[in-house]
């Protein structure tokens, strides 16, 4: 069973309330409930009404500004796509954040949900979470945060400090990112380089939320400096290239 809601909801919005075997759904609006679909970059940012959400912030009405569009929509930052676009009783699938999403030089859409979750079940298991990157570049890039078992089921006598640049996982992960990269297609789904990351997500610096999932913008900010040797024109050797 699986449903959509939020914080400022207060209960689910939606619902799969029907047998599937299909993963990332979160189904239709619950009674009452009516949702909203504004298409951005070839989905769609979800925007809801009913008796479920809160009145607004306390004290705050800069906050509820934002919060609501001007017809009184609750704006949710999220995005969804229709599981089959022909067949809307098929229900919608959850697509990541509207604000996640970036485009790359030639104009193509990122859509960074997706992407993440994709690529990150193709590293497994030696990666537990990553950035994507390539926002006004040429191509997508992926900073990833490594499963230390992972790595270890691999160079299982290689110290903790010498696992990233181990030649054991650097064949695994480029292996893993050239099999990957064969089963997409179109740039903005491809992933060029690939980095292994030594330093794991802050709480404090705001990496991680307070729903523990990581915070794609804030980490990119903080990490520039990864996000720039990933996508320089001669890269270093600790970049993995498909």
């Amino acid at each position: 069973s699986t449903g959509y809601g939020a914080t400022e909801t207060g209960a689910l919005n939606t619902s799969v309330y029907w047998g599937t075997e299909r993963m990332g759904l979160i189904g239709l609006p619950l009674p009452g409930v009516t949702i909203k679909l504004i298409p951005t970059g070839g989905k769609f940012e979800v925007r809801i009404k009913g008796r479920q959400i809160m009145p607004g912030y306390y004290n705050r009405p800069d906050l509820d500004a934002e919060a609501f569009d001007e017809d009184g929509w609750f704006k949710s930052g999220d995005a969804v796509v229709w599981a089959d676009a022909d067949d809307p009783k098929q229900g919608l699938a959850f697509a990541g954040r509207v604000a996640e999403d970036f485009k790359l030089m030639t104009g193509t859409w990122v859509h960074t949900g997706a992407l993440r979750v994709q690529a990150l079940a193709a590293l497994s298991p030696l990666a537990e979470d990553a950035l994507v990157t390539g926002q006004d570049q040429n191509f997508v890039g992926l900073l990833v945060w490594p499963s230390l078992a992972g790595l270890k089921s691999l160079a299982p006598d290689a110290a903790d400090d010498a696992l990233l640049s181990d030649p054991r996982v650097v064949a695994a992960a480029r292996d893993k990112l050239a099999a990957y990269n064969a089963g997409v297609t179109g740039s903005s789904a491809k992933i060029a380089r690939m980095m292994l990351m030594a330093e794991p997500p802050s709480i404090d610096a705001g990496e991680i939320t307070d729903k523990r999932y990581i915070n794609q913008r804030t980490s990119l900010e903080r990490r520039a400096d990864l996000v720039t040797r990933l996508h320089a024109e001669t890269p270093d050797d600790d970049v993995i290239e498909a």
